[in-house]
């Protein structure tokens, strides 16, 4: 049974310290890779259907100082990079021409990466060509190479600012302020509700809707022979259990785009909830501390209030003091993380003949490496019995000294 040609679309967020990592993958700024798949001849191969001139963070800055996206309410940790990931089985590009087909099919993909995001939050979209598919390439007898699409971007929603009751015009109170482009990943891809076949509301993955409209866009641009994440062109063919295994299946991934994104929704309600109620409680105490003179503007308060007030500044300001040297701390621990990473591609580029001759030659390597512990082991204890029995030393032979006055 010949195997169905599937889309996939994969999107995840990324914070300030994490995104480096995808930069120096999807950009190939790395000199060695973990992956051993990557062949860097062919890095030349890669197209880029957008190219970021500076480092991800930088163009992000850019942005932000120039007012076309705005990180007003967003806490230092915020998810303000996003990257969509598009793909395709390797035989469907193989059965189709191979790499000239797959820059066709991806530079379609781009424009709806494009449509989807907005052409001006893109920051970089590059289809690796470079990416060998071992499978294939044994199974056929020749270099086989797995084309899919990086596209790292900003989450923005468009938000209109209200004017609050504090307006001296009162006519303006509740009207559009200002709109703004913010980023906001939980927001760009927050839960729709939508009516089923039922008439019922319910809520449901937005993930999903994004794989839907990637299949329908790439169908009506004329690529009619993919389906959507599943066999759904051969379930006649298979058998009953068969089908109702994959439709099983189809559901539990389904509900795992759901939970993920329930988890991801649940988890950041739950901290932001854990943060204001202490600070919540604390300004309502804040809040009736004191009592204004008539026909005055002085405040008096009792010598508890006066006390209370004085300790909530001092912790206000030592807590900033916290605050800057948690952040400092954390860009410490972020370049930390980038150096690790980056050894340890360098190790695994440097050990990876050594697996390799290990998957070709397992008994030979072994053999090899046995001998070699051996004589280091035989070595060593040569030394450690020198040092314990060490050889007395032969006094020197005394030679005649030449004396002036025989002659």
């Amino acid at each position: 049974m010949a195997k169905t040609d599937r889309t996939v679309v994969r999107n995840q967020p990324y914070k300030r310290g994490g995104v480096g990592i995808r930069e120096r993958h999807n950009e190939r700024k790395n000199e060695h890779y973990s992956n051993p798949d990557i062949v860097q001849e062919r890095i030349p191969l890669n197209i880029q259907f957008r190219q970021c001139d500076t480092s991800y963070e930088q163009a992000l800055d850019g942005m932000l100082e120039r007012g076309e996206v705005s990180a007003r309410g967003l806490k230092p940790d915020a998810k303000m990079f996003a990257e969509m990931v598009f793909d395709v089985n390797t035989g469907y590009f193989e059965r189709h021409g191979g790499y000239d087909y797959a820059r066709q099919f991806f530079g379609e993909v781009y424009r709806f990466a494009e449509k989807e995001v907005g052409a001006d939050y893109i920051l970089s979209a590059v289809m690796h060509a470079d990416e060998r598919n071992r499978g294939l390439s044994d199974q056929l007898g020749r270099d086989v190479y797995h084309y899919h699409l990086h596209v790292i971007y900003i989450p923005v929603v468009k938000k209109e600012i209200k004017w609050s009751k504090r307006c001296k015009d009162k006519a303006l109170v509740g009207t559009t302020k200002e709109i703004i482009h913010q980023i906001s990943h939980s927001k760009k891809w927050a839960f729709p509700t939508m009516t089923d076949e039922h008439g019922e509301r319910k809520r449901v993955t937005s993930y999903s809707l994004l794989q839907t409209r990637f299949f329908a866009h790439m169908r009506d641009a004329g690529y009619s022979d993919l389906e959507r994440g599943v066999e759904g062109s051969t379930t006649e063919h298979l058998s009953q259990t068969e089908y109702k295994v994959q439709r099983e299946q189809e559901r539990l991934r389904e509900a795992q785009g759901y939970t993920m994104e329930a988890e991801e929704w649940l988890g950041e309600m739950t901290d932001r909830i854990r943060e204001v109620k202490p600070v919540s409680d604390q300004l309502v105490d804040v809040d009736t501390i004191g009592r204004r003179k008539r026909l005055s503007s002085k405040v008096e308060m009792t010598e508890t209030e006066y006390q209370k007030l004085t300790r909530l500044a001092k912790a206000g300001i030592a807590g900033q003091k916290t605050i800057d040297k948690l952040n400092e701390r954390l860009r410490g621990l972020s370049e930390r993380y980038d150096t690790l990473l980056g050894r340890f591609d360098q190790l695994a580029e440097e050990t990876r003949h050594f697996f390799q001759a290990m998957k070709e030659a397992p008994e030979r390597v072994r053999t090899f490496l046995t001998e070699v512990i051996q004589k280091a082991q035989e070595a060593r204890e040569q030394r450690r019995q020198e040092r314990l029995h060490p050889q007395p030393r032969l006094p020197k032979p005394r030679t005649r000294g030449y004396d002036r006055d025989s002659r």
